[in-house]
């Protein structure tokens, strides 16, 4: 792949990223603040976004959203497989509900 394609990607991403978090904000704040890992002033930013700020937005050549899992065993419960899968994305649920919105939107 070269730069212009994953730039091409990036935009892509970045726009459906967007258009879907803003829809989810609108659709229930509360639960979105949580499964964004964004502050609730961060949600009423991206919710009050206009067309044309969300492509500009896109548009950037840097992801617009990261991984919230910095912590190892968060990422091995929800990517685990091989054990029972619905207990260990549960436990995670519950670890990561224990931790600020701000922590993990940092």
């Amino acid at each position: 792949m070269n730069a212009s394609q994953i730039h091409s990607e990036i935009k892509d991403t970045n726009l459906s990223y967007m258009l879907l978090a803003q829809q989810m904000i609108k659709d229930d704040k509360v639960a979105s603040i949580f499964r964004l890992g964004v502050s609730e002033e961060m949600a009423d930013l991206i919710a009050g976004l206009t067309p044309a700020q969300i492509l500009k937005m896109a548009s950037s050549n840097m992801m617009l959203y990261r991984f919230r899992f910095d912590e190892r065993l968060l990422l091995n419960m929800i990517s685990d497989f091989n054990k029972d899968r619905m207990m260990s994305q549960a436990h995670a649920t519950i670890l990561m509900t224990a931790q600020p919105v701000e922590v993990l939107a940092a």
